[in-house]
């Protein structure tokens, strides 16, 4: 019979995907057959499967940790907000709707039903699925309709354990008033508790552990110290988006941050070339003179172009190609930088716009989504990057709009736009694009280090494994994954 672990934790950022993600490495290195699960995400950074469906990137995260190919059945139900109010159901990988929160909710019996069979379906192939919950499990306005905390761990008729994030201040109140607000029932589904992003000496700690333990009635699993790892981020959350750091940088970066900026981790095999900096840009002045400018992927085309004729970065972008130095656009940005956009249907925002006019193509927005994974060879790339044709490359498109190109990559002159997300993560392209940006600067480039980007991956979750079989009980862990007389 497959055996459950629940990650809830007390807040959104709490820590709970990474939780997740090293509990499944760690039972991966023991040998079990382990999967990871999270019944709704709220996420603009998704994936695309090799059978062509969509999942939340938190997953896909997971899944590398249990050296799997993401599947979407670890999260049947992904919500892409358009608006304030509003999401793109993605269900069971494929677009459902678009629904405002309240017609979602009236349809949560539906979701129910369709999560159930998906970790039904995931747990028959599974010795054990580690399950993540979503936010805070103690939000008593939502306990009746909740399919993703305590909810699902009933469905899945889950052990749970809760994390509290110290570092934001108030982890004591915090997992002693979520474990109040919880019902009988609820409360003795969690069998333990983590602290975590401990900065401090633990013996100052220990005494509130002990007082901790004595109004929850229930033990503390461990104390995870705040590790520094370089693991894939949920999307605004994202201490990158934090980074202006260009000093000591050979190669300058700049990513505009569109409000709706969706899979930002198209550029971190750039960030890990050494002597490269990618820095999130927001307003015209933190654009500064960087090397190559690039626009990401939305998940709304024309409001985030029309943000950028706002706030000024439109300006700030048509400033920055007279320097004659590289702009890049990817799926969203590709669209942006072409001469027209059109939404006769209202899929995104309606009506007519005109694009910033830097490459040739025309966009049109239609009802299907294209999700497909992308691979061959890269032809006809002109400007600095020439040196790019004739090399393969593995990615994936995810988009609403159609252009009329035929080219993986359309450039003209320095500008270059593609509809492939993860056109970076192959080492061979990253290293060109850098060796042209440091050529550009009259610098040598002949020693740019190759990058194995899975082998980094890897690394990492390794990395996560050790810190928390260091800083938890696993004995407790296991005992409460598959009871005390486990074999």
């Amino acid at each position: 019979m497959t055996k459950s672990l629940m990650i809830q934790g007390t807040c959104s950022n709490a820590g709970k995907s990474l939780i997740t993600a090293g509990i499944c490495r760690i039972l991966k290195q023991d040998g079990y057959n382990v999967a990871p699960f999270k019944s709704q995400n709220m996420a603009l950074n998704s994936y695309i499967t090799k059978d062509g469906k969509e999942m939340g990137r938190a997953q896909v995260m997971q899944a590398e940790a249990c050296r799997l190919e993401p599947d979407c059945r670890m999260n049947p139900v992904l919500l892409k907000p358009t608006s304030d109010q509003g999401s793109q159901v993605i269900l069971n990988g494929d677009v459902y709707s678009n629904l405002s929160a309240q017609g979602y909710y009236e349809e949560k019996d539906f979701f129910r039903k369709e999560i159930k069979k998906a970790y039904d379906s995931l747990a028959a192939d599974y010795d054990v699925i580690v399950l993540e919950g979503a936010g805070s499990p103690a939000e008593i306005n939502l306990k009746n309709e909740d399919l993703v905390n305590m909810g699902m761990a009933e469905m899945s008729d889950s052990p749970v354990i809760l994390v509290g994030d110290i570092d934001r201040g108030g982890v004591f109140a915090s997992l002693t008033g979520t474990m109040v607000l919880f019902d009988d029932d609820e409360k003795k589904r969690v069998k333990a508790v983590i602290v975590n992003k401990f900065r401090g000496d633990l013996e100052i700690l220990k005494p509130g552990l002990e007082m901790l333990e004595d109004i929850i009635k229930i033990p503390v699993a461990g104390v995870v110290p705040y590790m520094h790892l370089d693991i894939d981020d949920e999307d605004s959350l994202s201490e990158k988006f934090r980074n202006s750091n260009v000093k000591d940088a050979l190669i300058d970066i700049a990513v505009i941050r569109l409000p709706r900026l969706s899979n930002f981790t198209d550029f971190n095999a750039l960030e890990y070339i050494d002597g490269v900096n990618v820095r999130y840009v927001g307003a015209p002045s933190e654009v500064g003179d960087p090397d190559m400018i690039i626009i990401p992927g939305t998940k709304n085309t024309m409001a985030d172009l029309q943000w950028l004729r706002e706030s000024g970065m439109e300006t700030a972008v048509l400033r920055f190609r007279s320097t004659r130095k590289p702009i890049f656009g990817v799926c969203g940005g590709y669209q942006i930088l072409g001469q027209s956009l059109s939404d006769p249907q209202n899929v995104e925002h309606g009506g007519n716009m005109s694009g910033l006019g830097l490459l040739p193509h025309h966009t049109v927005f239609e009802d299907e989504k294209v999700t497909t994974e992308s691979e061959g060879i890269l032809s006809d790339v002109g400007g600095i990057f020439q040196e790019l044709s004739g090399q393969s490359f593995k990615g994936y498109e995810i988009h609403m709009g159609v252009s009329e190109t035929d080219k993986n990559i359309i450039s003209e002159g320095n500008v270059y736009g593609t509809y492939i997300h993860g056109i970076f993560d192959k080492e061979e392209i990253a290293k060109t694009v850098v060796k042209a940006l440091l050529k550009e600067k009259g610098l040598d480039y002949k020693d740019v280090k190759a990058f194995d980007l899975d082998e980094y991956k890897q690394k990492q979750y390794d990395l996560l494994a050790d810190g928390l079989r260091k800083s938890l009980d696993m004995n407790l862990v296991y005992d409460i994954i598959f009871g005390k007389g486990r074999k």
